[in-house]
């Protein structure tokens, strides 16, 4: 990500164990309004909610997909925006 400078919105699909901190502190860097989160993995995706959260960000909505019917597997799309400053 170091050759891009801003962004207005990040769509993020990362693997299966998540972004990770370092991630979505580089995204957070480029101050988009919207980051759009897709994720396979609920357990990878709360975790970097937390550090979204940590980083300002707020989970404003989140959706689930049941894409391979038959089986464990769900994706999810989260939405997150900057969380208002008190």
């Amino acid at each position: 990500m170091p050759r891009i400078g801003s962004a207005d919105v990040v769509i993020l699909d990362p693997p299966r164990e998540g972004a990770g901190q370092l991630v979505l502190q580089q995204i957070s860097a480029l101050d988009p309004q919207r980051i759009v989160y897709v994720a396979c993995d609920p357990a990878a995706l709360a975790r970097d909610c937390a550090f979204a959260n940590d980083l300002g960000w707020q989970l404003t909505n989140v959706r689930a997909f049941d894409l391979f019917p038959m089986t464990h597997h769900i994706e999810m799309v989260a939405l997150f925006t900057r969380s208002a400053i008190d």
